[in-house]
Order: structure tokens, then sequence, then C-alpha cells
């Protein structure tokens, strides 16, 4: 019995890991159809988001299955709980994706509005915390989660300047003002991917360690 848990988990663990490959590419090539404007780009991503759905489904399924066939306990449900979560996590990045493509695409059909705004930047340290909070998970290494929350900090910093930066486009472009706050929206749907994973990442340390990094409230 035990061992046949532990090879589920195992073929869990491989799920997870394709499915984070497919939401990580889902966001490089909205963020890439923005930079480029390119629709051809976008519209794949869209069409792509079915996929990463099904493998919602069949994540969560097998998680409902291995809790009722084999009832884990201790680490291994913690595991099973964690994946859950990181499970819907996931998701919600591959929808906030569409949203981005969503942009890219309605941007195509806009004249070219020049900006400053480091979308490849703010996106790049965006899938690097992807990357390392899956990592944690696969190598159950807490360290490279709670790197994860450092970098949350910076993204939150990008979104501020990304604001204050429309702010100021559209005091002297008032005519691009609607391509301007569509290019504002992509910076708070990767400010909330950033969000969705650090939620990963403090999910890897509970699953780990058993502590609840979530509500922590600072020592002063």
């Amino acid at each position: 019995m035990v061992i046949l848990l532990q090879k589920e988990i195992e073929a869990l663990k491989k799920k997870v890991t394709f499915i984070s490959t497919l939401v990580e590419e889902s966001v490089y090539n909205s963020v890439k159809a923005v930079s480029e404007r390119n629709q051809e780009l976008a519209r794949k991503v869209i069409d792509g988001d079915i996929e990463i759905d099904r493998m919602e489904v069949e994540v969560e399924e097998d998680c409902l299955k291995i809790l009722a066939l084999y009832q884990p306990v201790a680490v291994d449900l913690r595991f099973i709980v964690a994946v859950l979560k990181m499970n819907s996590d996931l998701e919600r990045i591959g929808d906030f994706s569409v949203n981005i493509a969503q942009s890219a695409d309605f941007l195509c059909s806009q004249r070219t509005t020049e900006t400053l705004f480091d979308f490849p930047q703010m996106s790049k340290k965006v899938l690097n915390m992807l990357r390392m909070s899956i990592d944690s998970l696969v190598s159950m290494d807490a360290d490279i989660a709670r790197s994860v929350l450092e970098v949350d900090d910076e993204v939150d910093d990008m979104n501020r300047a990304m604001f204050r930066q429309v702010q100021d486009e559209i005091r002297k472009h008032p005519d691009d003002a609607e391509c301007l706050i569509r290019l504002l929206s992509v910076s708070r749907y990767l400010e909330r991917i950033a969000d969705h994973t650090t939620n990963i990442a403090e999910d890897v340390i509970y699953m780990i360690s058993g502590e609840i990094v979530r509500h922590q409230i600072a020592q002063f």
C-alpha cells in the first residue's frame, strides 16, 4: 500500500510539473504578444487555455482518488492538500495569461503606442518565481520556496512604478488613454500572477514544515 501511494505521489508530481510548464509558456507568450503586438500569438494563448483547464480537472481528480484510496497521513496528506491548492493557483495564473493575451489582441487593432514599460523584465521575475515555486515542490526544498516570497515585493514595486508611468503618459497623451489603461492592466495581471505564485510557495513551506506563513504578522 505504501509503495503504491508513493508511486501515485510521484505521478502526481509529474502532472503538476507538466501543468506548470503549460502555464509558464502561457505567461511568457502572452507578454511576448503584448511586447511584439503579435495577434496570432495572443490567440494561441487564448485557445491553449482549454488544455490548462483540462489538466487542472485531471490533477484534482487524481488528488481526490488518492485521498479516497490510500487515506494518506502526515507529510503525504499535507502534500495532497498542497497540490490541490497549488492546482487552483496554476489554473488562475493561466486565466490571467489569457487576460494579458486579450489585452494584446486589443492592442494589435490600435495604432502603435510607444511606451517605456518594461514588461519583459517584470515577466522575467514572475516566471522565475513560478519556476522556483515548482522546483521547491519537486525537490521538497523550503529554502527555495522562501526565496520566492522575497521576490514578490520586487514585483509589487514594479507594478506601482508602472501605475505612476501610466498616469504620466495619460497626461502627456490623453488620446492614448484606452491603450495605456490596457497596458496598465497587463502590469496588474502580472502582479496577480506573482501573488498566486507566492501562494504556491507558501503551500510548499506548509507541506514541508507544517508552518503556516500566509497570515504571519511581522514582529516589532
